[in-house]
């Protein structure tokens, strides 16, 4: 009797374990688990909920009909009435991220909503849908960005500012600097590995406060790929007419607490539609997840990138006109070698309190022969008498750390960040001097001779040390004040290799920059996916150790500083069909560090006394239905020069002037930058997209007297491609890209001295073919 009691009593429970069911949720592009995504019943008569862990785990009652839901997914229905096991359920970006998670307003994720800044995301989808041969083509598609293609991967960049090749943005790789403080390079992003790329946030404005020297104009934060669910991999073979060629491959797995993913890609281009401009370069990324306990994980990752390439130069207006791309000479180049390296231990103290610890490493050395160095040397009237460059080569090591706290308090909903930076970067440099000879006749530098004689040769221990905090209070629902602050100090010492008899500069010099850069936000969230910010932040960028110490530099220079102002907001209508986003910024720099083009087509580096940024950015997109996206993105801003002179000689008569542009416009500064997508995905044929993309610059002085223009362009792009998803082909995917479909003649920078323009000509009309192959076992 006893036995049947019991029985009767453990009934209930034995049907209800019975009834549970356990799965796994997973992005459906890089099979990463989905931590917070809320699984419930999808039968109104339940009220089963919950929410997946850190791997994206769950345990719920089985109702029959799962409801799987995460902001920036596509909502899914699942009938697990038939499962007899553990199910896996992989979710889909959305195309159109109403409130996308963002990790570099504050180096954890939130919801963008909270985030008091302009801020950015590509996502998987954009990412995956573009295939990208270089990095322009995917961050032009943000609401003012405009990265200059340079050819081979190299690049520049304008946020918030002109076109410029000075150290006003930050590029991270999980928000830690590609490279350390005064060593930018404008070209640095060719250390990227894209194919391990899985998400891009571009922070728009001053970041200093969190991250420090250089985030003025913008930071760009490279989010990697981290180990899949069970296993999953992918390889990809493109090419194109004009003979590049590329492999990408990529594959991970996690087996019980340990989980690796390794991915990178190999490009080869030579024969080009331009002379002289063949390269090579060879990228991967390695990272491990190790996970101790629930609450407790180290994460390691390497990144190995290298670059050679030709460097043809840019054309003059009769080979840019009659598009005869051929170089002036054909012995410049660039050789790149970067290594990176980073373990963090993460470690969740409760729900509300969490630390994590970084040590990183770097090892960078950039050899080249650059063409913007060769220069003509002429006699006062201005006759030809000789032409001169150098080659150079800039190595560095890093050892660094990177720590945070964070805790939430029960008080007004508040929570505290707070970390530590120390960066230790020892770097030499050496450029010794070139003869080179020209024919004139043909305006081509023939051959070139090394001298051996040192132009530079120095060494710089280079130490940034930093602390900031960030603390953030919800006085009411609505409304989060976020009031930041960091202080650095970046510490320069150099010494001279050159013997005191070779040369007029100190033997040895030591440069402290202490900086303080603070930020107040606030959002105000008005509900439906509709909210307000408003920020003010400082930004500063100290002199790179090139400027302040290359002996082509005659000009001392001070530290820059940057006050931004900003207003913004986000707002869905057409029962969320349509999404904008728009800010408004004013950012006044004041010493900021200007390139000033010599006569000879060299630079200069000096300080404005005063300049102005000013500004609209907005970005509108709208689904009439689920297979259509249409994008606008585009920013309206003016440049100038508030107080700003330059000291011009005359070579006819030797005499020296001095020319005032005060209240001109910054040269190499478009008016307006806007691009447009349309993205048709039909229900009738799964699988298969089309894409037309407008891009447009708008047109801009290349001079700061403002007496020359460049009109600028307009360009279209078309992409189509398709993912079989057949049994038989399942998981093979194909795709046509054509980039200038027009074929128009354009340049994407152009650049006056008084000789004359020079003109960084674009592709013509580019075919690309690809092929793809993906596979995945949860």
């Amino acid at each position: 009797m006893q036995k049947i009691l019991l029985l009767l009593l453990l009934f209930p429970f034995t049907i209800y374990g019975q009834n549970m069911i356990q799965g796994t949720v997973t992005d459906a592009i890089t099979h990463e688990p989905l931590p917070g995504v809320t699984v419930s019943s999808a039968d109104s008569t339940f009220k089963a909920v919950t929410t997946t862990d850190r791997k994206g785990r769950f345990n719920l009652q089985n109702t029959g009909k799962l409801r799987i839901f995460m902001m920036g997914y596509n909502a899914l229905i699942y009938d697990a009435s038939s499962a007899t096991g553990p199910i896996n359920i992989s979710l889909s970006p959305s195309s159109v991220d109403l409130q996308p998670v963002v990790i570099s307003a504050s180096r954890e994720g939130q919801s963008r909503a909270s985030a008091p800044i302009a801020i950015s995301k590509i996502n998987s989808v954009q990412i995956q849908d573009t295939k990208a041969t270089a990095l322009y083509q995917l961050l032009n598609k943000v609401a003012g960005v405009y990265m200059v293609n340079l050819g081979n991967e190299q690049h520049t960049m304008a946020i918030r500012q002109p076109i410029t090749y000075n150290a006003l943005y930050l590029y991270m790789e999980d928000g830690l600097p590609i490279r350390p403080t005064g060593i930018f390079n404008h070209n640095s992003l060719y250390e990227i590995n894209m194919n391990s790329v899985k998400d891009i946030e571009v922070i728009k404005g001053p970041a200093s406060s969190l991250y420090g020297s250089n985030s003025i104009g913008g930071a760009v934060n490279f989010i990697t790929q981290n180990p899949p669910v069970g296993f999953a991999g992918n390889v990809q073979l493109q090419g194109d007419n004009y003979k590049y060629r590329r492999v990408d491959a990529d594959a991970g797995f996690t087996s019980g607490k340990f989980g690796l993913y390794a991915g990178g890609y190999v490009a080869h281009q030579e024969d080009s539609w331009q002379d002289y401009s063949d390269f090579d370069k060879y990228s991967a990324n390695l990272k491990s997840t190790y996970d101790f306990s629930p609450s407790t994980r180290v994460i390691t990752s390497a990144a190995y990138n290298y670059l050679n390439t030709q460097t043809p130069g840019s054309l003059d207006s009769i080979r840019f006109y009659s598009r005869s791309y051929g170089s002036n000479q054909r012995f410049t180049y660039r050789n790149v070698k970067a290594f990176r390296a980073s373990t963090r231990l993460e470690h969740n103290w409760s729900e509300k309190s969490n630390t994590f610890v970084t040590l990183f490493f770097r090892a960078n050395s950039t050899a080249q022969l650059p063409s913007y160095f060769i220069s003509d040397v002429r006699d006062n009237t201005g006759k030809y008498m000789s032409s001169n460059g150098q080659v150079n080569d800039q190595r560095f090591q890093s050892y660094g750390l990177l720590a945070q706290h964070r805790v939430d308090f029960d008080f007004l909903h508040s929570r505290l960040i707070a970390g530590v930076y120390m960066d230790n970067s020892p770097s030499s440099f050496y450029a010794q001097s070139l003869n080179i000879q020209k024919d004139l006749t043909k305006n081509y530098y023939t051959s070139f001779t090394n001298i051996g004689t040192y132009i530079d040769d120095y060494r710089i221990k280079l130490f940034n040390t930093a602390a900031y905090a960030q603390y953030e209070i919800k006085p009411l629902e609505p409304l989060r004040i976020v009031m930041g602050l960091r202080y650095d100090r970046v510490h320069y010492n150099f010494t001279n290799g050159l013997p005191a008899s070779n040369t007029k500069y100190k033997q040895q010099q030591t440069n402290n920059f202490n900086i303080v850069a603070p930020k107040l936000g606030l959002t105000y969230n008005l509900g439906n996916h509709k909210g307000l910010y408003a920020n003010y932040s400082v930004g500063f960028q100290p002199p790179e150790t090139g400027d302040l110490f290359s002996s082509r530099q005659q000009t001392p220079l001070k530290q820059a500083t940057f006050n931004n102002y900003e207003v913004g907001g986000w707002f869905s209508a057409l029962n969320n069909k349509l999404y904008t986003e728009i800010s408004l910024y004013d950012l006044e720099g004041r010493n900021e560090i200007i390139s000033q083009l010599l006569p000879d087509n060299t630079t200069q580096n000096q300080n404005a006394g005063a300049t102005r940024h000013r500004g609209v950015e907005y970005t509108v997109a709208y689904l009439p239905v689920q297979q259509l996206t249409l994008r606008f993105s585009g920013t309206n801003a003016l440049h100038t020069y508030k107080e700003y002179s330059e000291l011009r000689t005359n070579f006819s008569n030797g005499q020296t002037s001095t020319m005032v542009y005060n209240g001109n416009r910054m040269s190499n500064a478009p008016t307006w930058i806007a691009n447009s997508e349309i993205t048709y995905k039909p229900a009738f044929l799964p699988g298969f997209r089309i894409a037309p993309e407008w891009q447009h610059i708008g047109s801009y002085y290349t001079d700061p007297a403002n007496t020359k223009t460049y009109s600028g362009y307009d360009i279209y792009n078309l992409r189509l491609g398709y993912n079989f998803k057949s049994n038989i082909l399942k998981g093979a995917g194909i795709w046509f890209n054509v980039l200038n479909f027009t074929d128009k003649l354009y340049a994407t920078t152009v650049i006056s001295n008084q000789y004359g323009d020079t003109y960084n000509a674009a592709p013509p009309r580019t075919y690309t073919l690809g092929i793809s192959y993906s596979f995945s076992k949860n």
